[in-house]
């Protein structure tokens, strides 16, 4: 079946914001979420008053939509609540750029906070047990991704320090941000100390567990340009579902990015060698080896290799992941949200000691349940389009 085009640079983002990250005490996510958006707003130079769009999610209410709305006092004439994991507000981004491009609506508020980490200390999730998979014994999700990894070992010979490269450059991007949770040192010694939790993937090897909140605000491209803020341009997307549990994965070691990659490099005009950064879920570290290959910025099972020698961190060929990602800057319950709001903040130069000396053009990619739901975007200056 032929893809359908995406309106290519009709819509940008106006406006970015993200609040009480790492730790956030006597917030619901309710009101973190809320807050959010009203900080992306005001970034644009906007009011609850020109939103005609809300797309959102809260981690156990699933009505999260209708609440946001009702608690911002929006009207919106489409509210969507969408959950396909930590890819959901990219595809908010893709379904908010069709509507726009449209005719249907003005402006979208895409918004996500979670108080996980002050309220729960841990993982707050909606989703259900397998029952296919639970006899096993297995820890989900981390299971999961640890068999993609021991499959990545086993198929193309990646190792564990391979693995720790990826820990290691999110934490040296993390120290440059003084918005990140985890801004400590840290070095292979101890990244190779760190407990097993499932085999082969250690506590260093997963994304963190705070509390957070970001918000983008989206409009047609012609009216971002009168806006307080620079837009940033939506130039292409695209998605990918393969599965919803890892059993049915049809293989452990190439991913949904590969399809979503390619509709968002067509849809943009632009290929991997064109991005100056790339900003990914890296829900564990074999996620961003997994996505750099799918992505096209290295050969199947070369991924380990490519970021064993620094090419990630700063001062590498490739930027991943300039606010620490969620393996070292924030990560509360799903972090997709976070991948824009870092790639437009760098897009406008407004990423402080961190700030790329080139950065037009972004990737960002976002990542839902086991590997199993994939949206990449290609977000750019006016210069790009």
């Amino acid at each position: 079946m032929k893809d359908k085009a995406f309106p290519r640079a009709a819509c940008a983002i106006a406006g970015a914001a993200t609040f009480g990250i790492g730790l956030c005490e006597g917030y619901s996510a309710l009101e973190m979420t809320a807050r959010a958006g009203l900080l992306a707003l005001e970034d644009a130079g906007l009011g609850l008053a020109d939103v005609d769009g809300l797309f959102t999610c809260l981690p156990e209410d699933l009505l999260g939509g209708l609440a946001v709305a009702e608690y911002l006092g929006v009207g919106a004439r489409f509210v969507d609540n969408n959950r396909t994991g930590g890819s959901s507000f990219l595809n908010h981004l893709m379904t908010a750029c069709f509507m726009i491009s449209a005719g249907y609506m003005d402006t979208a508020l895409i918004c996500y906070g979670s108080n996980q980490r002050s309220a729960a200390g841990r993982l707050v999730s909606a989703l259900r047990g397998s029952v296919y998979e639970a006899p096993h014994g297995a820890r989900m999700p981390i299971g999961g991704y640890a068999l993609a990894a021991s499959r990545h070992m086993h198929d193309y010979g990646t190792t564990r320090e391979q693995l720790g490269a990826v820990a290691l450059a999110a934490r040296a991007w993390a120290q440059l941000n003084p918005e990140a949770f985890r801004r400590e040192p840290l070095d292979m010694q101890e990244y190779l100390a760190a407990r097993i939790v499932s085999s082969p993937l250690g506590a260093l090897d997963c994304c963190l567990v705070t509390d957070g909140a970001a918000a983008v605000v989206v409009t047609s491209r012609a009216r971002a340009r009168d806006l307080r803020k620079k837009p940033v341009a939506v130039l292409g997307a695209g998605a990918e579902t393969t599965h919803k549990e890892i059993a049915a994965m049809p293989d452990l070691c190439v991913t949904g990015a590969k399809l979503s990659g390619q509709r968002a490099y067509a849809a943009a005009g632009y290929g991997p060698a064109d991005m100056d950064m790339v900003q990914l879920y890296d829900a564990f570290t074999i996620n961003t080896i997994l996505f750099l290959e799918d992505l096209g910025f290295c050969p199947k099972g070369e991924g380990g290799r490519f970021v064993q020698d620094g090419t990630i961190a700063p001062g590498g060929a490739l930027p991943v992941n300039t606010n620490g990602g969620g393996l070292s800057c924030v990560h509360p319950g799903m972090y997709g949200l976070f991948t824009l709001v870092e790639a437009v903040r760098q897009i406008r130069g407004e990423a402080g000691e961190r700030q790329l000396a080139a950065a037009d053009l972004a990737l960002c990619h976002g990542n839902g349940g086991v590997l199993s739901s994939q949206t990449s975007v290609i977000l750019g200056s006016m210069d790009t389009v």
